[in-house]
């Protein structure tokens, strides 16, 4: 049997386990190793059709089996040792404390008393408000957990319909995969070995984007349905003016982050690594000035390490998997294959996107993300003609190097829309579990809408990459 036989065996396994329930880093792992085993197996002379004695059989498995362990466990620390992983322990750091700064109520208390007032106002502060909290924090289900502590009681307390007002929270909660910092970002950066620094500042045009499309759409739900979100009316323009001041901080701790990633006034202060650190030190200390005490702090790091944990846990399981796929040769035969199709490449490529829509049904963002990409990676790639092509030999109309910024960015919204599909989208069940007067088929049925304005989001990014790259060209 040829490896890439054996690759799809594999794979098809895993997926199998995948649905089954196994989780995404152990089904991978196990799935990974497995067909080190099968290749290094065939590899060192076994043959179903072919006689071998006992000691001959034992001694082809004892060498298989010794080099998959050897790969198995060097991969995760190799890789995981990366500098531009720890990145992500203190973009998601930087949220929690900022949660207990007290800066997401101010947040939402200014863009509630500043935009409250049009139809389905509280929920557009809503998605306003996740969207700044966005920028200075790395993780979705921390921002979606938050806010559904904050601005739902006032959504309720305003005679929102519930399930819209768990919708609101949910999907916007989203936005943190996409703004800068996030943590999916710089996977994807380290996956497909590209800048972190220019991938961060690819996100921030498309999230602003993608919440003003959100915003858009509660409005006019809000005006075809009144019943739905009531505008709140009543602050003065003295209230409204001093409800700046106490969100400045969140503005502060973005732009301090921003020069340190890319500096448009000069040369960068450092790397994004250290701009994470520096961001998690200063809201750290504004936490402490607004009162947060050893038990908080305790919580914040007990939080921020569980999320680590888990993605780091779903990076170690994939890698093996990955390496798996690179002696199996499945990216280069898929890659082939994408490129002989009798298709348009832009079909292809929406096609791949819509598969990465049927996939977020079934499987985390993180994991969906680790497992597809080093096989689709390549294929898109190649489709615009190479990583090194130029933009005018490519077929997308973009370089090698700026079609990977694109590309990570559109998978990161389709990644986000994982989020809130059922059966498995993560923030609802969030959402649902912070609050006991919700079940998840409520934050369900409340997200519905969303879908549209993610599907007009991606249209749109694709229809018009320099929406994507007008930022990184700069860099």
């Amino acid at each position: 049997m040829d490896n890439i036989t054996i690759g799809l065996w594999v794979t098809g396994g895993m997926l199998v386990l995948v649905v089954l329930g196994m989780r995404v880093a152990f089904a991978a792992a196990l799935a990974g190793f497995i067909g080190l085993v099968w290749i290094f197996w065939a590899k060192f002379g076994y043959a179903p059709d072919k006689l071998l004695y006992w000691n001959e059989r034992r001694e082809i498995w004892d060498g298989a089996l010794g080099k998959s362990i050897a790969i198995a466990g060097s991969v995760p620390h190799s890789k995981v040792s990366s500098q531009a992983l720890s990145l992500i322990p203190t973009f998601i750091l930087i949220g929690y404390l900022a949660y207990h700064a007290k800066l997401t109520t101010a947040l939402f208390e200014a863009a509630k008393r500043w935009i409250a007032w049009v139809p389905g106002g509280l929920a557009v502060s809503t998605v306003f408000a996740t969207a700044g909290f966005a920028a200075v924090s790395g993780a979705s289900v921390a921002t979606a957990a938050v806010f559904a502590r904050i601005a739902i009681p006032e959504m309720l307390k305003s005679g929102y319909n519930k399930q819209f007002a768990a919708g609101v929270v949910a999907a916007g909660g989203t936005l943190a995969s996409l703004i800068p910092p996030s943590a999916i970002l710089v996977i994807y950066a380290i996956i497909v070995e590209q800048d972190v620094g220019k991938l961060l500042l690819a996100g921030f045009i498309p999230g602003a984007f993608s919440a003003v499309i959100y915003g858009a759409m509660i409005v006019g739900i809000a005006v075809i349905f009144k019943t739905v979100g009531p505008p709140v009316t009543g602050f003065t323009w003295r209230e409204r003016f001093a409800s700046l001041p106490p969100a400045l901080p969140i503005v502060a701790v973005v732009v301090i982050i921003i020069f340190f990633v890319y500096n448009p006034f000069g040369d960068a202060w450092g790397t994004p690594t250290e701009g994470g650190a520096v961001g998690a030190f200063i809201v750290f200390l504004m936490a402490l000035y607004q009162g947060m005490r050893w038990k908080e702090l305790k919580i914040a790091l007990l939080d921020t390490a569980k999320l680590t944990v888990m993605i780091f846990t779903i990076i170690w399981g994939v890698l093996i998997y990955v390496r798996f796929l690179g002696f199996a040769d499945l990216p280069g035969a898929f890659s082939d294959w994408i490129t002989s199709l009798q298709m348009s490449p832009w079909l292809i490529l929406i096609c791949i996107l819509l598969a990465y829509a049927v996939l977020g049904m079934f499987m985390d963002a993180i994991g969906m993300l680790l497992l597809t990409l080093p096989v689709v990676y390549p294929a898109v790639m190649a489709l615009n003609g190479g990583e090194a092509v130029t933009a005018a030999e490519s077929t997308f109309g973009m370089s090698g190097t700026m079609c990977a910024i694109w590309f990570g960015i559109l998978v990161v919204k389709m990644a986000e829309f994982c989020l809130i599909t059922p059966p498995i989208g993560l923030n609802c069940f969030v959402v649902a579990g912070v609050r006991d007067d919700l079940t998840v088929q409520d934050v369900f049925k409340g997200v519905t809408p969303f879908f549209i304005a993610d599907a007009i989001t991606i249209a749109l990014l694709v229809a018009f990459p320099s929406i994507v790259l007008w930022l990184p060209s700069l860099a």
